[in-house]
């Protein structure tokens, strides 16, 4: 297998058609960085964190005047006043519950859309891999109220501008984030003896302000250090210190800080007072600067270097990743300061990244994108994607756990996955048996890796269509 369709189907998302091999493999993937767009039309044409926000706002308030959920409580999303409002008291419970779903798909359906978009029709594949690399590592799931719109708009607006810079500047922007703040119960973590919390026991309210740990929590398991290398003690600062990080529209007047719909706000009056200890070093800042100075360590430690290192081998090498390969990468980023460019290069022009074609097994959303480069195709409707990606068990933003979707062979390649990507791959393929011959496309495709049982398999095929079928679902296609 050349260098050059490797560079296209492994670093990339699958060669297409069109696709002329590049003559500097390494340099194109390098380069990618460079010219990469983090904010294409098909994006900025979309409802951001913001709108999101509000519709979110609007949605809970439409909650409670129908009932379905408790009367508004100090500190929840104030309810929104003016038409809007007064025209959803005006409904009935099971039309507003319609209309939300509908507007709830409809904003989803965007986004994918967008999404699918750009991976089809992208001059910066790698760099387009790298947003859905870092997207699960910084998973959400869309599957909750406060979420379900906030897939697209953490992705876009987190991850896509930061994939070139600092790790430590991607993790900044993903904590300040609404859909990682709603998803983790953080946008109302409030310190005890804040002065918040000092207040509300004067008056002895009967809902006392409390602090979550979940964001502190994932930060240390599955943002940096991982599984086994913190305390409980170490949740418990970080959650101290990340106290009265928020998001505008979370006001509990008098002692908060008003802020637009969506925006990160700190809120003064929310943060626990004193000093913490995260990951053995003292932290004595005031305000806000604690948990930032927590993030900046927590982003250049050693083991969250060579935690990235091990994730990002293990989604372009080998499931089981070299460890001589992985000390490098960690080794480059520290060198660094942190810059994920360091970690890119030093994965790219390591040798045992281009030694083993065909060693990851692709998950659903990788083979069905690349299916699609496959067939030549720029867009698909939604809707259509969204239904196979549910079928084949990977729907866009909806891991279920913040530890995102599993990137090995194990959780894919089933006997009754292959079958539904079989279905799958039959339904995508009749369409375009009139004017693809899968002959011919094949060795364009899967240049050097085409076996002689592959082609023979596709020159049998009872019909075109059939022949396009069996090319997506050979083994070669399957990994990359």
């Amino acid at each position: 297998m050349s260098l050059s369709a490797i560079a296209l189907n492994r670093f990339g998302l699958g060669a297409r058609p069109s696709d002329a091999a590049p003559a500097d493999p390494r340099g194109w993937l390098l380069g990618q960085l460079g010219r990469f767009d983090p904010r294409p039309a098909v994006i900025t044409a979309l409802p951001n964190a913001a709108a999101m926000t509000l519709q979110y706002r609007q949605n809970l308030a439409q909650l409670r005047r129908q009932g379905l959920i408790g009367a508004r409580r100090p500190g929840d999303p104030e309810a929104p006043r003016g038409p809007e409002a007064e025209a959803a008291n005006e409904m009935g419970a099971n039309q507003a519950q319609r209309e939300r779903r509908q507007a709830f798909a409809q904003a989803y359906g965007g986004q994918v859309g967008a999404r699918l978009t750009l991976s089809l029709t992208s001059a910066t594949p790698f760099a387009e891999r790298l947003v859905h690399f870092w997207a699960n590592h910084f998973a959400i799931s869309t599957d909750k109220l406060a979420t379900a719109t906030m897939g697209g708009p953490l992705e876009f607006e987190a991850i896509r501008p930061n994939i070139g810079g600092r790790f430590s500047d991607m993790l900044l922007a993903i904590t300040r984030h609404p859909g990682m703040q709603f998803y983790l119960d953080q946008a109302q973590s409030i310190g005890p003896n804040s002065l918040l919390g000092e207040a509300a026991r004067r008056r002895n309210a009967p809902r006392q302000p409390g602090l979550n740990e979940n964001l502190a929590r994932e930060i240390l398991e599955l943002h940096t250090l991982g599984a086994g290398n913190y305390t409980q003690a170490d949740v418990a600062g970080l959650a101290r210190a990340l106290t009265g990080w928020s998001i505008g529209g979370f006001v509990r007047r008098p002692l908060g800080v008003a802020a637009p719909d969506g925006q990160f706000v700190f809120q003064p009056a929310w943060h626990e007072p004193g000093g913490v200890t995260v990951a053995g070093r003292p932290y004595r800042q005031n305000g806000e600067a604690q948990a930032l100075a927590i993030l900046q360590d927590l982003a250049l430690n050693p083991l969250t270097a060579r935690r990235l290192a091990v994730k990002l081998a293990r989604h372009f090498v080998a499931d089981a990743p070299p460890p001589a390969l992985v000390d490098r990468m960690a080794a480059a980023y520290l060198a660094s300061g942190g810059q994920l460019p360091a970690l890119y290069r030093a994965l790219i022009e390591a040798p045992e990244a281009w030694a083993t074609p065909l060693a990851k097994f692709k998950t659903p959303w990788d083979w069905l994108v690349s299916s699609l480069r496959a067939l030549g195709r720029e867009n698909v409707p939604p809707l259509q994607a969204i239904g196979a990606l549910r079928e084949l068990g990977q729907p866009v933003w909806r891991p279920g756990s913040p530890a995102g979707w599993e990137d090995d062979a194990a959780r894919w390649a089933a006997p009754d996955a292959l079958l539904r990507r079989v279905e799958v791959a039959s339904r995508i393929a009749a369409p375009l048996a009139a004017t693809l011959d899968a002959r011919s496309l094949a060795p364009r495709i899967l240049p050097g890796t085409l076996s002689p049982a592959t082609a023979s398999a596709i020159a049998r095929a009872e019909s075109p269509a059939e022949g396009l079928a069996l090319l997506l679902v050979a083994p070669e296609f399957l990994r990359r």
